[in-house]
């Protein structure tokens, strides 16, 4: 990790920059306050310019000014040294601030009221850090190729925004360059996944890959340790969330993976941080005033995930912070979280990366991977490894009696099987002996030969016949000739 006096000393920033005679170096509190007041320039240069609707061309606007210590007609006289200031599409994302509720005074007010804070970075990039002083906003260096990527996304930024502003996705409130003697930094303003004022008693940097996703020994050592995804399989067995709250997180994270993919987005990561709510809090009251006066709708965890589009106010401000509760064996939790790092493209670069790395390993261990690839694993390992639902004991109970009901009649469909097997095989003897009293023609007519005059004892007779016939198992011949005249005399000798 590069800290800003380190790469003030190396003469390096976003990009590197060769030190020339008659310039000096700033120092890191000297650049701190460059970026803050170049910021609150530039915001507040905006107040001049009418609402409107954003437009295609303001995407690619960038804005340069000059700002020297003594001042100028346009700009104020400071303290620091001469700097160069560029404001990326300021239209574009004046218009990102105002959907998420952030009021210019607000966002000057966090911005530049106090020093901001200095944070540590466990990841490989050299990237650094800022955080303001409320918890609401972070501050990170961008290289040059990133910044170029940010810019070209954002129409495709705007778009996804409009139509849902509920995303895990950061979300990004500014872009600028500054040019401050030797050093050139590009620095890009985003929304806090982890509140300072709470305490997170794990971190995890997830990707879904394995090859080398362990934090290192030197990582370890850190007061505050940023974990990776080995790290996690092994420390935890999975956060178990209701079913409502797990149905709400997996749906916004297969949605923000696939706007991803569909800007061939790869190698981001999930930042995960796990607050124990069982383990005894201290200095309660002064994680209450830290974030005070939320400024920022849909900044939360739980807003991220829930609720409609259109509600008017943030959630309130309470000792959650809008943590997401969870479950872990028998402790309480509350899980913040966010996508970060989504700009990293599958560029020339990252394809030869990816090549190299599966010459030696597994390539689909690798992180480095193809965007569908990248977004499918990303997604298998947070809805089976590390997001796990709570299952309903009223639930279970009910599939347990469904399934022995279920078993129970099977079991009589067995026994009696064998009786109805026989008693269809009597109704079908039973109708292939009706067959033989009916015809095409008249099917409820006797045939003709038969007699056509019946007495009460003759029709006794052949009511008597006709049950004998359908009772009996053998199959029943039709009247001969000899038993028609049998049937005659009979009824001649009743008479």
């Amino acid at each position: 990790m590069m800290s800003a006096s380190s790469i003030i000393s190396s003469g390096k920033g976003s990009r590197a920059s060769k030190v020339t005679k008659g310039h000096k170096k700033p120092t890191p509190a000297a650049l701190k306050g460059a970026i803050q007041l170049a910021i609150g320039y530039a915001v507040g240069n905006l107040s001049s310019k009418p609402d409107r609707d954003v437009l295609m061309q303001d995407f690619s606007v960038v804005e340069s000014v000059f700002l020297p210590s003594e001042g100028s007609n346009m700009t104020p006289a400071h303290h620091y040294p001469d700097f160069r200031l560029k404001t990326y599409a300021p239209l574009a994302f004046r218009y990102f601030r105002e959907l998420f509720g952030i009021k210019p005074d607000d966002y000057l007010y966090s911005i530049c009221n106090e020093p901001l804070i200095e944070l540590s970075n466990p990841g490989a990039s050299s990237s650094w850090f800022y955080l303001t002083s409320d918890d609401e906003f972070i501050i990170k260096t961008v290289q040059h190729k990133e910044a170029e990527f940010l810019q070209k996304l954002l129409p495709g930024y705007y778009m996804n925004l409009n139509q849902n502003p509920r995303t895990l996705l950061p979300k990004f409130y500014g872009l600028y360059c500054i040019r401050c003697g030797a050093v050139t930094i590009r620095v890009v303003v985003m929304n806090n996944v982890l509140p300072r004022a709470m305490r997170m008693h794990y971190k995890y940097d997830l990707k879904g890959s394995s090859y080398k996703r362990r934090a290192s020994r030197k990582e370890h050592t850190k007061s505050s340790p940023t974990f990776k995804d080995l790290d996690f399989q092994e420390m935890h067995e999975g956060l178990c969330f209701d079913a409502e709250t797990h149905s709400a997180l997996m749906k916004t994270l297969q949605r923000d993976c696939r706007v991803l993919e569909s800007f061939k987005i790869m190698d981001y990561s999930l930042l995960l941080g796990i607050h124990v709510l069982d383990h005894k809090v201290t200095s309660r009251e002064s994680r209450r005033d830290s974030r005070k006066g939320q400024k920022v709708l849909y900044s939360t965890a739980l807003e991220s995930i829930q609720g409609t589009v259109k509600d008017p106010e943030p959630v309130a401000d309470d000792d959650t912070f809008g943590g997401i509760p969870a479950k872990h064996k028998d402790e309480n939790l509350l899980i913040f979280l966010g996508i970060i790092d989504i700009l990293q493209s599958y560029r020339f670069i990252k394809k030869m990366e990816h090549s190299w790395k599966s010459l030696v390993h597994d390539g689909d261990t690798v992180s480095v991977h193809r965007p569908n690839f990248y977004a499918d694993r990303f997604l298998k390992f947070m809805g089976s490894v590390v997001f796990k639902r709570i299952l309903s004991l009223r639930g279970t109970s009910s599939k347990r009696k469904k399934n022995s009901f279920c078993a129970v009649k099977s079991a009589s469909q067995e026994i009696l099987s064998p009786h109805k097997d026989e008693w269809e095989k009597k109704k079908a003897q039973s109708m292939d002996n009706l067959e033989v009293y009916s015809s095409p023609t008249q099917p409820d007519v006797r045939p003709k030969s038969a007699v056509t005059f019946k007495s009460t004892d003759e029709e006794n007779l052949d009511s008597s016949e006709e049950t004998k016939m359908v009772d009996a198992p053998q199959e029943a011949m039709p009247l001969e000739d000899d038993d028609l005249s049998q049937c005659q005399y009979i009824f001649k000798t009743s008479q």
